[in-house]
């Protein structure tokens, strides 16, 4: 089964930050699909864990687990760590939603072993499973026209309404990639 795991950081001050764009985008497929399981916390993995359904095609169902680490971002790892072990899920499919500076807004990555120079959600999955053998959905959140403004700082800012919306129509691109992705791993 796979797992797919948004990061961000927990809490009401955090929900609109650029670094929560992981648990946005968690969120949108938590609404666009057929809930098997509702979110609830599991307290051994420290996170809100949820199970949806997706229809991959007109035949084929991919049923699958979405987890939100509520460790903040910088512990990420141990949650997922935790979460994948439990479930003994494999590393390699598990697929981690996060924000990225290295690419702007409205642009998305898709990648196996391949991250962001610096991601410090990342980082800790990489460390804590000692692997890089996992899936990076990396959702672009850089839009500063002041480069002088630290990447730390932008991402604990808030989106703007209209980089919002930029942001949700994404959404469905990403969506579409990530089932073409899951389709080609299935397919026999």
């Amino acid at each position: 089964m796979f797992v797919i795991t948004g990061l961000g950081n927990p809490g009401e001050n955090y929900q609109n930050n650029r670094h929560n764009a992981g648990f946005m985008f968690v969120d949108y497929l938590y609404k666009n699909s057929e809930v098997v399981k509702l979110w609830k916390y599991d307290k051994y993995s420290q996170s809100e864990i949820s199970q949806v359904t997706f229809p991959l095609t007109d035949d084929r169902r991919l049923t699958t687990d979405l987890i939100k680490p509520q460790t903040y971002m910088n512990k990420s790892g141990d949650a997922v760590k935790k979460f994948i072990s439990n479930q003994k899920s494999e590393i390699s499919n598990l697929f981690v939603i996060h924000d990225d500076l290295d690419l702007t807004l409205t642009n998305f990555k898709i990648q196996k072993g391949i991250g962001p120079k610096v991601h410090n959600g990342i980082s800790s999955i990489e460390d804590v499973l000692g692997s890089k053998d996992f899936w990076r959905v990396r959702i672009g959140v850089d839009n500063r026209e002041d480069k002088k403004i630290s990447g730390e700082s932008y991402v604990l800012q808030n989106f703007t309404s209209e980089e919002k919306k930029l942001l949700q129509d994404t959404f469905p691109k990403i969506k579409e990639r990530l089932f073409q992705n899951f389709y080609n791993i299935l397919k026999p």
